[in-house]
């Protein structure tokens, strides 16, 4: 019990110093670049933080555990949103680029609807629906791309003067630093994943439990501690393209990962009145919690706190009722 301590607290250290190290890769790439930061954080940011929730969602889809893979990508955008999201937005509302959140926001919505009407509908994610995923995943990256390229040149000026001063900094050690970063964020993540769900075992949690929330959390906090250096370092776009894109890779990544790896059906470990809780409460969050943060935003191009306190109290309510009903 205590060398799973040990190593739990190893894989927060990690991912503490790897979110420190990858922010300041990737910020670095953004100014050399003259690339909006929600941009990057919706892109480069996302994927890196993302690779937990892969590799733990992969993992367990190879060896038939289908509902950790449901649970880590469905439980993942709540706390992403209703955590991760929620506290930086209490603490410190950032203002957005709202041209730069619509395409992330529009292949989320695509996505999820997607998502959800095979689960409602059918019941079983088969193996075309990972490709699926997969090729709406390749198709962001490509729009991503080719929006970088269209850039307007006076918005490119701007950003070379306001920039100006991080000429003389090494690419290659930008790059250097996004590569180390997010090794130790996958390496933290693995090892804190591992060993809080063998801590949570010993003291009895269903495993239900456990992928909805405790792996979730796990695997969410490269986001979380990305969130905060973001915030911290004075980069609150990073911090919200990085989870709106994590979000999006959780749907279209993650889970074409795993479906495409093993088929299976939607976890019905509860029950609700009769109703399959998947079905009736965790999808039907992710669509609130997503709303509830992005609608706002796009509307006044802006965030203010009482979002960040009500997602917060959203997920506080989330993880009571998983542990409670």
């Amino acid at each position: 019990m205590w060398l799973y301590v040990l190593l739990f607290i190893v894989g927060l250290v990690l991912l503490i110093k790897g979110g420190d190290w990858f922010v300041d890769g990737a910020t670095g790439v953004a100014h050399r670049f003259h690339l909006p930061e929600l941009l990057i954080g919706a892109t480069i940011v996302s994927i890196g933080t993302t690779l937990p929730e892969v590799m733990v969602s992969a993992t367990s889809a190879a060896t038939g555990h289908g509902e950790i893979a449901y649970g880590n990508a469905i439980g993942s955008i709540i706390c992403n949103t209703a955590l991760v999201a929620a506290i930086t937005i209490a603490i410190k509302p950032a203002k957005i680029e709202r041209k730069s959140l619509i395409v992330p926001v529009i292949f989320f919505g695509i996505a999820a609807t997607f998502y959800s009407l095979v689960a409602y509908l059918t019941g079983y994610f088969a193996r075309w629906v990972g490709i699926v995923l997969l090729c709406i995943f390749i198709a962001y990256i490509t729009i991503q791309i080719l929006m970088i390229r269209k850039q307007p040149k006076e918005e490119v000026q701007e950003l070379v003067e306001e920039n100006e001063e991080k000429k003389d900094s090494s690419i290659l050690k930008e790059i250097f630093l996004i590569v180390i970063g997010a090794a130790l964020i996958a390496i933290g993540a693995d090892l804190l994943v591992d060993n809080g769900s063998l801590i949570a075992k010993e003291i009895g949690v269903p495993e239900s439990v456990i992928a909805l929330t405790f792996v979730a959390l796990g695997t969410s906090l490269p986001e979380l501690v990305t969130a905060i250096t973001s915030l911290v370092k004075g980069h609150g776009s990073l911090s919200l393209g990085n989870i709106i894109g994590a979000n999006l890779f959780n749907l279209i990544l993650v889970s074409g990962v795993a479906t495409t790896i093993s088929p299976f059906i939607v976890p019905a470990s509860k029950m609700v009145f009769g109703i399959n809780s998947s079905l009736l409460i965790d999808i039907p969050i992710v669509f609130i919690v997503m709303g509830l943060m992005l609608i706002p935003a796009l509307i006044r191009g802006k965030l203010s706190k009482w979002q960040g306190i009500v997602l917060l109290v959203i997920y506080l309510a989330f993880t009571i009722f998983q542990f409670v009903i």
